[in-house]
């Protein structure tokens, strides 16, 4: 598991400007700039330099030509996505490979990655290991503290060892001597010799490791732990924690930890147990850490959201903070969650159950008519929620007229009413507004699928997502008025690639894309307005997304491109993103409410926090679809020899790619099964031709789909057309037997 490593805590230069003394301090020269680098353990980023010389958000543009330039003298290195170094400095924290040991036996490393561009690598002697502790052996790798000692050389001090690179790993389904993995892109099988297969049994989900050399045949690995059995309920999530290394085990000390953990009292603390908050989730939600409350105020509206107080019970540096660090976030499955903390705050303190007190930080938002923002304050705060409402409840009561029992009447007209303002600035701010459908699989108690349906989105979800959007803008320029680190939530234009893609895509359906580096998000709502009530609407959709680039976290502001907002922090969501605690922790920090704020040292590190947290979501994001696909292929695995209403989801020179209309599921249809003809791809239509034939299949078009196969352990899907259409001509209506 990923340690977090530390970072140096800035210090202010002398003589330089202070925040609020109203005087821009002067750009610092490029000596202090590579003397600061040189004493600087680690790598630091823009938001630590300018923080170290007192310079303003106005003197940005200036400090980034001037670190471009100390780059481009070979001044400072680049490290990390971001950040910047002594040239040939390694971080205080680095994982390294033993190659060999001294004279006297102890090990001696290298950083791994080290390319052969970069010259000579530097030499660490990795110091003995504790009482009780193997030594290391060459080829062993390890997370290490390394200390200067020299031109070149490093003392390294052990953190924690660390697993060989995740191809070292099989995971796959034990079959009689030999293991199928359940990664669909590695197609070669492993065989098992006598004796290493640790007790599996034929059918169970294992990992193994590989063994060295190798006969003719499947390359040998043995089998080192046994994980359940395929088909039993909870393996597919089993699967997909082990296939993308997420960690589901807590540690013993950050268990106890939480279990230690209090209710808040009212000392130190507005209360807001008069208010009626209540909290808005789906019907399956398994944390509840935001809740909402409105009322008219003139001709505009007064909005509170609070969120669960996590920072009173999460400290920096605990053994629950360094857990919640390396998860990065919770990742939801179907059948589980596996949570960021423990169930004790997770599910307990830290979820803000109807009619129990729970410590809360909320922001205070006043808005106008049309839905602007006219002032926010935060504070810290008790709350007890009137009620825990389903997102159903919610847009059926406002359907029928707007009231729920056991609430306050007008509750919830005033909730859909700031609502529909905050909506009305949205609109005018023009966002990329995408409707791509969430699929939800459906379980019954033994754990199989019963049905894989699209989530319904209703304008009571929507009403939570601007209450929230709302909140974490406010939450930013908050920061900024403070003056307070921020980690953002940044979201880049596409890029040029991308744009250059999407406009042959768009054209090829006589839509157009505006040229040039300009484009707006609106730009894009109009490409979708075009699109609307057109077979190709959804194909569109998931067409503009996939244009897009992927967000991120950074304490370095660069906006949202798809919210249209200059500004934007994660803050609504402190139980399962780390990113949002250590908002809530500067915010504290930076209003005095208290403990439980940002550590100089925690705010030093924020360039490696923030690339940490953005892999952890996709790893996240990667796990769960992996997941969803393999409970499709389950439930389609039901219906082989089945046809289905389809669209053509892609189109390579190996064959297409469809997508099931009703659930989403996708698979190939391999090149070999379509009628036999001379088939060239014609990349800028997104089209594949028969040459004899004058077939044609496109991106988008209906067609109908026999399912032939469908393996849970890997996801993948594998379907036969039941027509060979020009492009363009509808398909027929499916549903039968083939």
């Amino acid at each position: 598991m990923p340690r977090r490593p530390p970072a140096p805590a800035p210090r202010r230069a002398r003589g330089q400007g202070r925040p609020g003394s109203g005087e821009a301090p002067p750009l610092p020269s490029k000596e202090a700039l590579r003397r600061f680098l040189r004493e600087a353990p680690g790598r630091v980023g823009k938001t630590e330099i300018a923080r170290h010389f007192g310079l303003t958000s106005d003197q940005r543009p200036a400090l980034r030509a001037l670190l471009q330039s100390l780059k481009g003298d070979g001044s400072a290195a680049p490290a990390g996505r971001r950040g910047l170094s002594a040239p040939g400095r390694l971080p205080e924290m680095v994982a390294v490979e033993v190659t060999g040991t001294d004279p006297d036996g102890d090990p001696i490393a290298r950083p791994l990655g080290w390319r052969s561009e970069q010259g000579r690598p530097p030499v660490i002697f990795m110091q003995p290991e504790r009482a009780g502790q193997a030594a290391l052996a060459p080829g062993e790798r390890v997370l290490a503290r390394l200390k200067p000692i020299g031109a070149g050389k490093y003392e390294g001090r052990t953190v924690k060892r660390i697993a060989a690179p995740s191809a070292a790993r099989v995971l796959g389904v034990y079959e009689e001597g030999r293991i199928i993995p359940t990664d669909r892109r590695h197609k070669a099988e492993w065989a098992v010799p006598p004796g290493e297969n640790a007790g599996a049994e034929p059918g169970e989900i294992v990992l193994a490791e590989p063994l060295p050399g190798r006969a003719l045949g499947l390359r040998p690995a043995r089998i080192v732990e046994r994980l359940g059995r395929v088909g039993e309920p909870r393996s597919v999530s089993l699967i997909c924690i082990h296939a993308h290394g997420i960690p589901d085990i807590f540690p013993a000390e950050a268990v106890q930890e939480a279990e230690h953990a209090r209710a808040v009292t009212a000392r130190g603390r507005e209360d807001l147990r008069g208010i009626p908050l209540v909290t808005i989730d789906g019907e399956d939600a398994r944390d509840f850490d935001d809740a909402v409350w409105a009322e008219p105020e003139g001709t505009g509206w007064r909005v509170i959201v609070a969120i669960a107080d996590v920072a009173h019970y999460v400290r920096p540096d605990t053994p629950l903070d360094r857990e919640a660090w390396a998860r990065g976030n919770s990742v939801y499955f179907p059948d589980r969650v596996v949570p960021m903390l423990p169930e004790a705050l997770s599910n307990g303190w830290c979820s803000l159950r109807p009619g129990e007190n729970r410590g809360c930080l909320f922001v205070e938002m006043r808005f106008d008519a049309g839905g602007g923002k006219t002032g926010h304050r935060f504070g810290r705060g008790i709350m007890r929620s009137a009620a825990r409402l389903t997102y159903e409840q919610v847009q059926a009561a406002v359907d029928a007229g707007g009231e729920l029992p056991g609430l306050p009447t007008g509750h919830l007209p005033a909730l859909h009413g700031a609502f529909r303002a905050l909506l009305a600035a949205r609109e005018r701010r023009g966002t990329l507004d995408l409707e791509v459908p969430e699929r939800r699989v459906l379980l019954d108690p033994q754990g199989k699928v019963t049905a894989v349906v699209p989530r319904a989105r209703l304008d009571s979800h929507r009403l939570i997502e601007e209450f929230m959007v709302a909140a974490n803008v406010c939450a930013a320029e908050e920061l900024e008025r403070l003056r307070q680190p921020c980690m953002y939530r940044i979201h880049d234009r596409p890029s040029d690639q991308k744009l250059e893609g999407l406009r042959q895509f768009l054209a090829s359906l006589d839509i157009s894309l505006p040229p040039g580096d300009r484009i707006q998000p609106r730009d894009f709502a109009h490409v979708l307005e075009r699109a609307a009530g057109r077979p190709e609407e959804l194909l569109v959709h998931e067409t503009v997304l996939r244009g897009q680039s992927q967000a991120a976290y950074s304490p370095d502001n660069i906006g949202h491109f798809g919210l249209a907002l200059r500004r934007y922090a994660h803050f609504t969501s402190p139980i399962r993103r780390y990113a949002d605690l250590l908002v809530h922790r500067a915010l504290v920090r930076g209003l005095g409410l208290g403990a439980g704020g940002l550590e100089e040292t925690e705010a030093a590190r924020f360039p490696d926090t923030a690339e940490h947290i953005t892999e952890t979501e996709r790893r996240a994001a990667m796990a769960e679809r992996g997941a969803v696909e393999r409970y499709l292929a389950a439930y389609m695995a039901q219906h082989i020899g089945e046809v289905f209403e389809a669209r053509i989801s892609g189109v390579t020179r190996f064959g297409l790619f469809v997508t099931v209309q009703a659930n989403g599921a996708s698979g190939i249809v391999p090149l070999a099964s379509l009628p036999d003809d001379r088939w060239a791809q014609d990349e800028a239509r997104h089209m594949l031709v028969g040459q004899r034939t004058g077939l044609a299949f496109t991106l988008g078009q209906a067609v109908e789909a026999r399912l032939v196969e469908a393996t849970p352990r890997t996801g993948g899907m594998v379907f036969h057309l039941m027509q060979g259409a020009p492009a363009g001509r509808p398909a027929r209506r499916g549903g039968r037997r083939g």
